[in-house]
């Protein structure tokens, strides 16, 4: 597939860990999808640069450590939407644990990883707008890239 849009994209979310790191590893899994969901961000790896000034001689730069990112899907709050649900379990937990993440594009891609749901803030914007959560998933895995089936 070509050009895409975000239409039709989705996340989701699983309380277990995949077996192995690779796209096998984590199509095994079961996930829960968050429905409601307006915006999904920005999905990819940083790296910091790192570089080395010889006196003689170019600059070397050279990819440091690798941030994995965060990605901060907007929700419309709906308590009865099982996916919401386990975000805000996800939130909740204090143990560290990682769930492991599914997103969907609408070329039927998946991007898999792992990561931590850091709160569930949830905003009243006046009388009018949907209220919405905008849950941070700090990304703590290599993001997989898996084609469409």
């Amino acid at each position: 597939m070509g050009l895409q849009t975000g239409a039709g994209s989705s996340i989701a979310i699983s309380v277990a860990a995949p077996a192995t790191q690779d796209a096998a590893g984590y199509a095994a899994l079961t996930y829960t999808e968050a429905g409601n969901c307006e915006k999904i961000g920005t999905i990819g790896a940083t790296f910091a640069k790192t570089d080395f000034q010889p006196l003689k001689g170019a600059k070397q730069k050279l990819k440091g450590s690798a941030d994995y990112g965060s990605v901060q899907p907007g929700f419309a709050c709906d308590d009865t939407d099982a996916g919401q649900t386990l975000f805000k379990t996800a939130a909740d937990d204090e143990t560290n644990k990682l769930y492991a993440f599914r997103v969907t594009y609408q070329s039927g891609e998946k991007r898999y990883f792992q990561g931590r749901v850091f709160g569930w803030p949830e905003t009243v914007d006046g009388a009018d707008p949907v209220m919405m959560s905008t849950p941070t998933v700090e990304i703590c895995t290599k993001v997989i890239r898996a084609p469409a089936a």
